[in-house]
């Protein structure tokens, strides 16, 4: 996520699951510190990269926020267009592709910003106060760039491409099957909620691995799943997406039939990463992913606060000639929503950044932090549904209307934080471990 110049052995990490492996897991700590207030997400790298095309490609963490900022305008000017849609617009996602803001956690070995996640938060919490369906596309193939660290370097640079332009989409649910062939498996198999799949140029596909017609089983008599990288243009994506919420990510089905896969383009999550950056940290790696999915949510809240302050400054109720931000409800419900907000975001930005220099530093044991980080994250998440409602309730009637920007923040927050991030039982986990009772929680 950071620079990391020095290495530090972090203590032996047990991979999801609960297996354990001997060897100590490496970690480049940052090689700048990282401060968590808003506003000042960390001290940015040197300067950009000038590619032998002339073109420059974002190295910055804080360039990477402001390419965010900057396409903002164009977000909300095309966000009807990406609802009709089901999808990104494909010149809104080219110019997604062209800022680097699809390949946020792309190691940097293989030309990617591998930004760290407070980094990657302010960048996805941008476009989601825009758009909350186009905030969402840029976080999930952020997010499923990450996986690029458990490829071999050689690899992930021929996926990437030069200068990398690295576009993800699939699944982490095991929906396909993998027959062992020579040299790779042959696939199949069709998965659901592919966000941004119609500009992805790689589908991650999860497969139980199969021996015969049965699964083949690991150690503990599980049934053996691999993560497959498959190229775009191999699968079919079925129209699937029709939504309540979240219609502009384009989440559809994709299929593949009997495609072969190469050996070098899978692994397992199980299995140590190739990177060794505290992005890929057997413990961290899935609070540096859900940094991201609680800053889509958080971004959706601000940009709903944003909407109501504009309509209260305009608009009257349907039973009150007076303005909506006279009124004495309005004004204590926007308050109140602002706190919601601004103190979930507080939380969530202190807790990751514990967690990150945790982990970074190799020291201490991480349990601890990264279970605020974590509890932040589900908190964060469920904080910015509850800010949203109270802004829609207030707004009254007129809310309702389709024709009121404030119905699609409302429907798009009730979408986003269904995701796994957002599970209730986060809090149970958590607890477990702020309490000191046993446990056995993977990847925290």
């Amino acid at each position: 996520m950071i620079g990391f110049l020095l290495s530090v052995l972090a203590p032996s990490i047990g991979p999801p699951g609960g297996a354990v492996r001997g060897a100590p897991v490496a970690v480049r700590p940052a090689a700048v510190p990282l401060s968590p207030e808003p506003g000042s997400v960390m001290r940015p790298w040197a300067g950009r990269k000038r590619m032998a095309d002339g073109s420059v490609r974002i190295s910055s963490p804080t360039d990477m926020v402001s390419a965010a900022r900057n396409l903002a305008p164009l977000v909300r000017a095309r966000r009807d267009e990406a609802e009709q849609l089901r999808r990104l617009p494909p010149d809104v996602a080219e110019a997604f592709a062209a800022a680097g803001l699809l390949q946020l956690y792309l190691p940097r070995s293989m030309g990617g910003p591998e930004l760290p996640p407070l980094a990657a938060f302010e960048a996805i919490e941008e476009l989601s106060r825009a758009d909350g369906a186009a905030g969402w596309c840029a976080m999930i193939a952020g997010s499923l760039s990450l996986f690029a660290g458990w490829l071999p370097v050689e690899v992930g640079r021929a996926m990437a491409g030069e200068p990398a332009n690295f576009r993800g989409a699939g699944s982490l649910r095991p929906e396909g099957r993998a027959v062992p062939v020579d040299g790779g498996y042959r696939v199949r198999g069709q998965w659901d909620f592919a966000s941004g799949v119609h500009h992805a140029n790689w589908l991650k596909a999860t497969c139980v691995v199969m021996d015969g017609d049965r699964p083949r089983l690991t150690g503990a008599g599980t049934p053996q799943t691999l993560s497959m990288w498959v190229p775009a243009h191999q699968a079919m994506i079925k129209d699937t997406w029709s939504v309540v919420g979240m219609r502009g990510t384009g989440s559809h089905d994709f299929a593949l039939e009997d495609v072969f896969v190469p050996e070098a383009h899978t692994y397992s999550v199980s299995d140590p990463p190739h990177e060794t950056g505290p992005l890929y940290h057997p413990r961290l790696y899935y609070t540096s992913m859900w940094t991201a999915t609680a800053a889509n949510t958080l971004g959706i809240a601000r940009g709903a606060l944003d909407i109501m302050t504009d309509l209260a400054s305009r608009r009257s109720s349907t039973m009150s000639t007076a303005l909506l931000r006279d009124r004495p409800l309005v004004q204590a419900r926007v308050a109140e929503a602002e706190a919601i907000v601004s103190a979930a975001r507080t939380y969530l930005l202190s807790a990751v950044g514990t967690a990150w220099t945790t982990v970074c530093d190799g020291g201490a044991d991480p349990t601890q932090a990264i279970a605020q980080a974590r509890l932040a994250i589900v908190h964060g998440m469920h904080e910015a549904v509850r800010a949203v409602d109270l802004v829609f309730h207030a707004a009254g009637t007129n809310a309702v209307y389709t024709s009121n920007l404030l119905e699609r923040p409302f429907r798009d927050i009730h979408v986003a934080v269904q995701h796994a991030a957002g599970a209730p039982a986060h809090y149970e986990s958590a607890g477990k471990i702020l309490l000191g009772a046993s446990h056995n929680i993977a990847g925290w």
